[in-house]
């Protein structure tokens, strides 16, 4: 599945042009390394997306085209999720 599909479908992004818009601008990592939209996601893989002043990594766990908004989060298991300070 492609990464910025990823994103809309887990709801971790409202809209698939925001997510490609967030990857283009090199905010989007897959196992630490910037990843363009069209990245093939694999279960397992780690992303990282810096979006606003939050920062949040997350684990794929489920790669499906279509899921309810109350399952959305069962496709990926949070590792860490901060806010930036404002310097």
């Amino acid at each position: 599945m492609r990464l910025d599909k990823f994103l809309k479908v887990s709801r971790l992004i409202k809209r698939r042009t925001v997510a490609k818009e967030v990857c283009d601008a090199a905010r989007v990592t897959v196992n630490g390394r910037p990843a363009k939209a069209g990245h093939e996601l694999k279960t397992g893989d780690v992303i990282g997306i810096g979006y606003g002043r939050r920062f949040t990594e997350v684990e794929v766990l489920l790669l499906t085209p279509s899921i309810s908004a109350a399952a959305a989060d069962t496709m990926y298991r949070v590792i860490k999720e901060s806010e930036q300070p404002l310097n």
